[in-house]
């Protein structure tokens, strides 16, 4: 009796999370929660939209941005989040409202990291209550290590958004809120997770920490209206004996593309140094796809060199045709190796050095470097990316004058 009583248990169980896995619907603003180390979750949002699965598609929500992330598929009791951008995979198994999976690559290479998720819940970071201590809103001279940085920090009430500038690039959009003196932020966009804690004084210094599946680093800053990054244009340049930046590498055809084609004589060349895998890539080709298109007639022209996680040519086929379908790109896109500074830099051996995808290179129409700048400052970094976009029409403006 007992033993029947056990098996019609585990019958109506196993029926019931058959309903629930029939029933369950996808559409609709979900709360992500990635469990970083004991102790340290990092929370994100994310919506999903469509009229079926196979129309499906996610965006995750962070602060002002709300980035068109992937592709959604179903298999039986199970739903999958393809981040081909970023060769990425959220994997879930579904239990009723909630989600239970982890974030993978999609070759199988490194480590899982678990994710949970829950529909319905709107909110990022829970509030325990406490009213913020203040307002740290403003710009901060950041030091974490070796590395100095600048911190741009936004509050309105207890909710926070900021965003860090280095000379690799920035942070892009950071999500959070302000919890007394504590403040914590993150992020996720498909790649890897940003998260970030840490607490405030009321002299206008703060301190914390950024928290990765690996590790913790620290930082202090203190507020600065006048902080700002080294001069992005004097950190790369062309080594001594060097009076032209030149290449040769395939399109994804296999054709090879120089500077020293008839196509790019007498004309201003643009090259960015990118990857398809590359966040502050991605909004410097956000950037440069519409411009092109509106300045290409004045006699410019764009060369996009990529640099990818692999270099199986199947793979960098369509690592760069997706790219360049998502961002409508009409300008060249060549692969010049893999993913790597030090193969970027012996790839290219005019260049001292090589520090950051994307590095931008402006050539005049007699084929001289004028400048080259390290890194990008995205839209998320406010006045900062104004200015960056000014400089940059203006050195247009100058190499087509001369």
């Amino acid at each position: 009796m007992k033993k029947s009583l056990v098996v019609l248990l585990v019958t109506l169980i196993a029926g019931s999370h058959e309903v629930m896995a029939q029933t369950f619907s996808p559409f609709g603003k979900w709360r992500g929660v990635f469990q970083l180390r004991d102790g340290v979750e990092a929370p994100f949002n994310f919506e999903i939209t469509g009229k079926s699965i196979a129309d499906a598609k996610v965006f995750f929500i962070n602060a002002a941005e709300r980035f068109d992330g992937g592709r959604v598929r179903r298999q039986k009791d199970s739903l999958f989040i393809s981040l081909d951008q970023f060769d990425n995979e959220l994997a879930f198994k579904i239990n009723g409202n909630q989600l239970d999976g982890v974030l993978r690559k999609t070759d199988g290479s490194g480590s899982p990291l678990k994710v949970t998720a829950e529909k319905g819940k709107l909110y990022r970071f829970p509030v325990n209550g406490a009213e913020p201590a203040g307002d740290i809103s403003g710009t901060y001279d950041i030091v974490s290590g070796k590395d100095s940085t600048v911190g741009l920090f936004t509050q309105k009430g207890s909710k926070l958004s900021a965003t860090f500038l280095s000379i690799t690039g920035d942070s892009r959009y950071l999500d959070g809120i302000v919890d007394g003196n504590k403040f914590y932020l993150s992020s996720f966009i498909g790649s890897g997770v940003a998260y970030y804690q840490g607490t405030f004084n009321n002299d206008g210094t703060i301190t914390g920490e950024q928290v990765s599946p690996r590790g913790a680093r620290k930082f202090a800053g203190r507020e600065n209206d006048e902080a700002k990054l080294p001069d992005l244009y004097s950190l790369t340049y062309l080594k001594q004996g060097y009076n032209r930046f030149d290449f040769s590498f395939p399109d994804i055809d296999g054709n090879k593309v120089s500077l020293t084609d008839e196509k790019y004589k007498g004309k201003a060349v643009i090259i960015a140094i990118t990857g398809s895998w590359c966040p502050n890539c991605m909004d410097e080709t956000a950037f440069l796809s519409p411009w092109y298109k509106k300045n290409r007639s004045r006699g410019v022209e764009i060369v996009a060199i990529h640099y990818e996680r692999k270099d199986d040519p199947a793979f960098v086929k369509n690592a760069i045709g997706r790219y360049r379908k998502k961002f409508d790109i009409r300008y060249d896109q060549v692969f010049g190796g893999l993913a790597d500074k030090q193969f970027v830099a012996n790839s290219l051996p005019s260049l001292n050095t090589f520090l950051s995808f994307p590095t931008t290179i402006f050539i005049n129409k007699k084929g001289e470097v004028a400048k080259i700048h390290t890194g990008y400052t995205g839209p998320a970094t406010g006045r900062f990316y104004t200015e960056f976009v000014k400089e940059f029409n203006e050195e247009v403006d100058h190499l087509l004058a001369d």
